[in-house]
């Protein structure tokens, strides 16, 4: 297994569990908070979808445009808001998502296996020193927030996802 590969499985994997966790989940569900000082799911989702955007853009990629005010919509100020008006339908994070995704994709089977040792811009090479630890990074985020899904799935009486 090469670099490219172990990071697809990554991404395949967490995406996996995470859309296992999503499915059936309604829109009001999305605004539940796994305890009051976590951020509910709706929040979190949109964290993840403009983070992929925001690193791979970061490191000179080109990744299509957000919604209008997507991103200004996950930032640490909006974490409070219970306010279902400032966030989006789960089929629009679900599109959102989709079309980051398949851009970072196209991005990521581009490069060659030194590509994966490049590093990455400031301040970004703090957490993600290279290329590959970026796009593995990138496959690993929502699965490092599904675990927060749990609760709330536990709480509705939703069946166990996986």
């Amino acid at each position: 297994m090469n670099t490219r590969e172990a990071i697809l499985n990554t991404i395949d994997v967490c995406d996996s569990v995470v859309m296992a966790y999503l499915n059936d989940l309604t829109d009001e569900e999305l605004m539940l908070r796994p305890n009051p000082q976590s951020n509910h799911v709706a929040w979190q989702l949109g964290h993840i979808i403009a983070s992929e955007r925001e690193m791979m853009t970061a490191a000179g990629f080109d990744m299509p445009a957000l919604p209008a005010g997507f991103a200004e919509a996950y930032t640490p100020e909006t974490t409070a808001s219970d306010d279902p008006a400032q966030f989006h339908t789960k089929m629009e994070y679900l599109a959102a998502g989709a079309e980051q995704r398949e851009a970072t994709l196209a991005a990521l089977n581009k490069l060659s296996e030194a590509d994966f040792d490049k590093p990455t811009p400031a301040p970004m090479n703090e957490y993600a020193p290279t290329l590959g630890a970026m796009f593995n990074i990138i496959g690993m985020h929502p699965l490092m927030h599904a675990g927060q899904f749990v609760p709330i799935r536990r709480q509705l009486g939703k069946p166990i996802a996986i």
